[in-house]
């Protein structure tokens, strides 16, 4: 069957042009001599409106009976719409049903809650919201790879599963094929891992970072773009236990050339959704976020500020705002505060950089003043923290002790010490995560919404 894409037909379609087209019913109105049958693809926000007439063979038998989410296709000849916002409606030759959904279909003509979709995530994507996003969430995706391979990125396929934790924090799930209920036991009582599938503890990892450094080492320019896991027992609309990261790497790079090239990707990306998904952006704007567009373009046109960490931690101490976490020098910045800085002090996207070593990990590369080390993050306005990255510690000596310092041990890192000994560059990063991004280009607010099969405590539906 040779159909053509509904929002092919409506941006080069013009009447009299002859065209087959299949979808699923969003509506049907009947009258005395014909049925108003309304059909989306999936391929753009809009439907097709087609003019089935009682003519048509099964018309009685099958078209004066649809439903919405039956499956159909038509055949006909476009023609001018009398009808208000619609330049073009379809005159039906033929009316194909491949099947009727029921009456119970849980997807009426109305609005539901999103926290109504996620129950029923297999059908969530037939929704107007839910497949906006999944379009520019592809759209991103595409723009991310070009972005890089347009600069010599290679993209590199880092492991699923690993030994070493990237982050420190611990928060991983456990990768093990040992019985649950009688795992072996070490002489010291605890489950031993030598039995384990892989010889010891794995997980899924949480950062593909580690790992496209060492391809960076040697390609000088490397990216991932791939699912990453945390086990954080977190039910906040910015958290997800499985997420998308995309982390590029490059060799002589120092921290100013990674800050330079994180601006650079935002942008992009920014303007590749301006410019390739309007009409998605268009129906955010007016059913989200009315602010979304006038802020999407002012990223796409500003220049970032810079400010030290140091220096936005004395603008917060100064701002006479009641935050819920104290501002104090070596604590973290929280979203509170990372919105403050870039919705109200100024008032555009700012990249703070230079933060205390105690809050940072331990691949981090570390300043002079035995205090800060070479980190930044990207914040953003309505979003707070886009992108976090780093110049990366080169140097062997300070490299292994700060692996001590932390209480890591030494033998989960050896290969990643040994690119500091046979020939160490210098070299940076950072990590996008994709749902902030999709948080920002859509407007919504809660993470789960702009990932198709969200992961959280207590739900793996789907």
């Amino acid at each position: 069957m040779n159909t053509g894409r509904i929002s092919t037909v409506l941006r080069n379609g013009k009447a009299g042009d002859a065209v087959t087209i299949a979808g699923w019913v969003r509506t049907r109105r009947d009258a005395k001599t014909f049925s108003f049958v309304e059909v989306n693809d999936g391929s753009c926000v809009a439907s097709l409106q087609v003019i089935a007439d009682q003519s048509l063979p099964n018309y009685q038998a099958d078209i004066v009976k649809l439903t919405t989410g039956s499956a159909v296709a038509c055949r006909g000849v476009l023609a001018v719409s009398p009808g208000k916002g619609q330049a073009l409606e379809l005159r039906a030759a033929s009316f194909t049903v491949f099947s009727m959904a029921p009456s119970d279909f849980p997807l009426q003509k109305k609005r539901h809650s999103f926290e109504y979709l996620r129950e029923i995530g297999h059908l969530r994507p037939r929704t107007n919201s839910i497949a906006a996003v999944a379009r520019l969430r592809n759209s991103m995706s595409f723009a991310a790879h070009t972005f890089f391979q347009e600069r010599g990125f290679a993209y590199v396929h880092t492991p699923i599963i690993g030994t070493s934790d990237c982050e420190g924090a611990g928060e991983m799930f456990r990768v093990t094929t040992l019985p649950p209920d009688n795992p072996p036991r070490d002489e010291n009582g605890g489950v031993d891992f030598t039995k384990d599938f892989f010889g010891k503890k794995a997980s899924l990892t949480v950062s593909g970072q580690l790992e496209a450094e060492i391809y960076a080492l040697s390609l000088s320019r490397a990216y991932t773009f791939g699912p990453t896991f945390r086990a954080e027992d977190s039910n906040t609309p910015r958290h997800l236990a499985e997420f998308w990261m995309i982390e590029p790497e490059a060799a002589f790079f120092d921290l100013d050339d990674d800050m330079a090239l994180a601006e650079e990707f935002v942008k992009y990306l920014v303007r590749h959704a301006l410019d390739k998904n309007q009409d998605d952006l268009a129906f955010f704007n007016e059913r989200i976020d009315t602010s979304l567009l006038a802020t999407l373009s002012a990223i796409a046109e500003s220049e970032f500020a810079r400010v030290s960490y140091t220096d936005a931690i004395t603008i917060l101490e100064k701002a006479n705002e009641s935050f819920d976490f104290k501002v104090a020098w070596g604590s973290d910045l929280q979203t509170e505060h990372e919105r403050y800085l870039a919705e109200t002090t100024f008032g555009k996207p700012v990249i703070v950089h230079d933060y205390p070593k105690q809050i940072k990990a331990f691949y981090m590369k570390q300043n002079d003043d035995g205090k800060t080390v070479r980190a930044m993050d990207v914040l953003v306005p309505r979003i707070g923290e886009l992108i976090g990255g780093s110049e990366r510690e080169d140097r062997f000596d300070v490299l292994r002790a700060r692996i001590a310092e932390l209480g890591l041990s030494e033998k989960d890192y050896w290969w990643y010490l040994d690119l500091r000994k046979y020939g160490s560059a210098p070299h940076a990063g950072f990590g996008l995560g994709f749902e902030r991004l999709m948080l920002l280009v859509t407007g919504l607010q809660n993470i789960r919404e702009v990932i198709p099969f969200p992961r959280w405590p207590g739900n793996a539906e789907f």
